[in-house]
């Protein structure tokens, strides 16, 4: 039960734990909220026959006192176990979505979009919430106590009057059923379309610049008002089709009040229920089908939110990268064997690749865009797992390695820099949690920085915004590669880390790398043949198959792919307009 619930709704052991607890707890609360009714029994029935004597009005007193501290001693109960326990494991959820998000290859990135996982995180949880609070425990609680209601009178009293009473609850439960696999379509064109929406205003957000050098503001506007129009639409449709079902079951319920009244006034006139009992199933009626509506559209909701929970259970039960924590290395080259990748939609990326970038040494990657750089320093630091063939760091199998373990030994310097709405200081000690800050601007000083941070207000404590506003684009890049500095790894991988910067820049930078790579392992992609003129040993990579690997001397001796393109790059460089 506890694990059937933990995949049903997206919790935790104990979240699955606690929503037994609530549930329970709701049908405590129905049926002491249930009890007046039965007070109120005896008493018209000491009435109706003389018996309500002196001695009989303390007890009633006794009585009426003793179901108001059940009522408010439940509710209490309730509001703990449902409410209280909900909101904590709402934040428990979302930390540990964020903790499996952590663990996830990239290959599972590369088939979300940003907008998706925030509504998953956000969105989806608090539609989940919202559910585990209100909607689930009421509909079990509700089903529960009814149930024990109908069972008790059944025994206690004439079941003809029960069936009368109760019939309508199991049909209009099976009504709202018969919705749910059309319920659940529209709940997932629902959230498709609120997922394209958000998608919209983010991608809007993010390329507004964009937008306006190319006067295609109004342009975009107009699709993004096409998006909300389908939101709009989608949701009056989902509501549409969700209110047939529920008020068609409503109707039904209000049928049992006039079968509870007919069979009744039957019964009555024929001398076989009395009328107290008649005015007891009345009163009943009359006090559980209005909280039964209620229920009804709960039922709804929950089986709505059944696509919210599926989202978040496929981010939860998706397999994660594991592998030893404790690894002994003999040294640091990074060996290629036979390696072979293919991307989720099965396009072949790489074929076959085999080379050795060795410590001590500086390979570079080259080749024509597409030909698979990127994806093989991926590779290299297991952000992907391979299809064919092995990656070994030291000797060590690195799929047998848990990725932050791996991580560890690799300084890495991507194309596209992500910095964060903090000062300098902080942005560069990403690369060293509790680097003091005399090593921080050591690194910086290494990679460069000190030429601008020096013109900013506040220096290293300058904030620089949202990934970096204040800064250009070789200035961030700059305190990318300080980061990589600062950690001073065995293993350094540089995805085109100075194309941002210019030949002034590039070349202090690649000084400074010239000092840091003593005994390390550094893999670089770059387009400038300037770049990796140094290098001790070039991979040319076509179509995601190596083409050529060598010293630059020796590729420089014939007519090889690196020679053209140093060429080209020549030709390049002198043309004028």
């Amino acid at each position: 039960m506890i694990e059937l619930l933990q995949h049903k709704y997206a919790l935790s052991r104990q979240g699955a734990v606690d929503m037994i607890k609530a549930c329970i707890s709701v049908t405590l609360t129905n049926m002491a909220l249930m009890l007046p009714a039965g007070v109120l029994y005896c008493l018209i029935n000491d009435m109706l026959n003389d018996n309500l004597t002196k001695d009989r009005i303390p007890f009633y007193v006794a009585g009426i006192i003793v179901v108001l501290v059940l009522i408010a001693f439940t509710n209490f109960i309730q509001y703990n176990a449902t409410f209280l326990t909900t909101y904590r494991e709402s934040g428990v959820r979302r930390t540990t979505i964020a903790e499996k998000l952590r663990k996830l290859p990239l290959s599972y990135f590369g088939k979300k979009n940003i907008a998706d996982l925030t509504t998953n995180i956000m969105g989806d949880c608090a539609m989940i919430e919202t559910a585990s609070s209100h909607w689930i425990p009421e509909l079990i609680g509700a089903t529960i106590s009814v149930s024990l209601v109908g069972i008790s009178l059944f025994f206690a009293f004439d079941w003809r009057m029960v069936i009368a009473s109760f019939w309508v609850i199991p049909v209009a439960f099976m009504i709202v059923i018969t919705c749910s696999g059309a319920e659940k379509r529209a709940a997932r064109k629902n959230a498709a379309v609120k997922l394209a929406f958000t998608d919209g205003v983010q991608e809007c957000l993010e390329s507004i610049r964009d937008l306006r050098a190319n006067n295609a503001e109004d342009r975009y506007m107009e699709e993004l008002e096409g998006k909300i129009k389908n939101v709009e639409k989608m949701a009056l449709f989902t509501e549409l089709k969700m209110a047939v079902y529920v008020n068609s079951a409503a109707i039904i319920l209000k049928i049992g009040i006039g079968t509870t009244a007919v069979a009744g006034g039957i019964l009555f006139a024929n001398g076989e229920i009395t009328l107290l009992t008649f005015f007891m199933f009345l009163m009943l009626v009359s006090r559980l089908y209005a909280p039964m509506e209620i229920t009804l559209q709960n039922f709804a909701a929950i089986i709505a939110t059944g696509v919210q929970c599926e989202r978040l259970d496929e981010v939860l039960s998706h397999e994660v990268q594991t592998g030893m924590d404790d690894v002994r290395y003999d040294g640091y080259d990074i060996v290629f064997d036979h390696v072979g990748f293919k991307y989720s939609d099965d396009t072949e990326v790489l074929s076959d690749v085999s080379f050795t970038a060795k410590q001590g040494e500086v390979t570079a990657l080259i080749g024509p865009s597409g030909g698979g750089k990127t994806t093989i320093s991926r590779l290299a630091a297991r952000f992907w797992d391979v299809d064919e063939g092995r990656i070994t760091l030291g000797g060590v199998d690195i799929s047998k390695v848990d990725p932050e373990t791996l991580l560890a030994n690799y300084s890495i310097v991507f194309q596209d820099v992500t910095l964060f709405n903090n000062s300098v200081m902080e942005n560069i000690r990403i690369g060293k949690s509790g680097a003091t800050d005399e090593e921080v601007m050591e690194a910086a000083r290494l990679a460069n920085c000190d030429e601008f941070v020096s013109l900013l207000p506040d220096g290293y404590n300058t904030n620089i915004g949202e990934n970096g506003s204040e800064l250009s684009g070789g200035e961030r890049q700059r305190i990318s590669i300080a980061r990589a500095f600062l950690k001073d790894a065995p293993v350094v991988l540089l995805d085109e880390a100075t194309a941002s910067l210019d030949a002034e820049n590039e070349t202090a930078i690649q000084e400074a790398l010239s000092r840091l790579i003593k005994n390390k392992t550094v893999l670089i992609i770059a387009h400038r043949m300037r770049t990796i003129a140094k290098a001790d040993n070039i991979v040319v990579l076509k179509d995601g198959i190596i083409a050529e690997k060598g010293s630059p001397d020796y590729l420089s001796s014939y007519d090889s792919i690196y020679s053209r393109m140093t060429k080209q790059q020549l030709l390049s460089q002198n043309w004028r307009m």
